[in-house]
């Protein structure tokens, strides 16, 4: 592997883990505030599966990437080393827009994991594999609740849509492309973010379709880039704050 190539595979797992580790935090934010227990209880499930994808994700940057440790490098970092796209970032505000924004997120880290399962990375493979059957749980349960909300009377469908009108820029983001893509796509390491795009508006528009829901026309929307740079919400430093509040009270004890 070459250093273009080795810089270019941490940058992209860097990503990866940045996002589900910060979502996963703003999902852990619904405990005990989901609009009904069995929501409490599964956005709570998922925050944990995302919260260990990105411990996952962090490890193969430690072992095979020498990478610092997980925890030093989740709760230590300065907010502009960050490369967490704006979506993620944004308070989890009102349930239709965390369920909107769970089911745009996820149907694009279904996307991205299913490409890795063909990668030339073994460590992603591997991980990509072990993780089939969670992501296909979180994009059915985002999938059944944005159907059945969408078909629950009209204040519930207007809502919906203005959520999906909010969130469809902040979720182009999540495909914010890398100078350093090229290294990755011509060794066959993942496919690179244009075409993870197309394959996840393939993806989602059957779904919008199956919920009457209307999808703006992608070429009038502004993407909200900047977050894979480092150029974050007002939202992220305060949330990093509270994320890493106890574990900087003393970061070398062991728990």
């Amino acid at each position: 592997m070459t250093t273009a190539q080795q810089q270019a595979i941490t940058d992209l797992i860097t990503k990866m883990a940045d996002d589900e580790l910060i979502l996963g935090h703003r999902n852990s934010e619904w405990t005990g505030l989901g609009p009904i227990m069995e929501e409490d209880i599964a956005f709570s499930s998922m925050a944990q599966d995302k919260i260990g994808h990105a411990w996952a994700l962090y490890r193969i940057l430690q072992e095979q990437l020498q990478g610092q440790d997980p925890d030093q490098f989740a709760f230590m970092r300065a907010e502009a080393d960050f490369k967490c796209c704006h979506l993620v970032e944004m308070p989890i505000g009102t349930y239709d827009f965390s369920l909107m924004r769970h089911f745009l997120f996820d149907h694009a880290e279904a996307v991205r994991y299913d490409s890795l399962q063909q990668s030339s990375f073994e460590p992603l493979q591997q991980l990509s594999r072990k993780l089939k059957g969670e992501l296909k749980y979180h994009t059915l349960h985002a999938d059944a609740w944005i159907i059945q909300l969408c078909r629950a009377g009209e204040e519930s469908y207007n809502r919906l849509q203005a959520a999906l009108e909010t969130c469809l820029p902040l979720a182009f983001g999540i495909f914010e492309p890398a100078k350093e893509e090229q290294e990755l796509t011509g060794a066959n390491i993942y496919p690179g973010e244009r075409a993870l795009f197309e394959r996840w508006m393939d993806n989602i528009y059957p779904v919008l379709v199956n919920a009457s829901l209307n999808m703006p026309d992608p070429a009038g929307i502004s993407p909200q880039f900047g977050g894979r740079y480092g150029e974050h919400t007002p939202h992220l430093r305060p949330l990093l704050q509270e994320m890493g509040e106890v574990f900087r009270l003393d970061p070398t004890a062991n728990w």
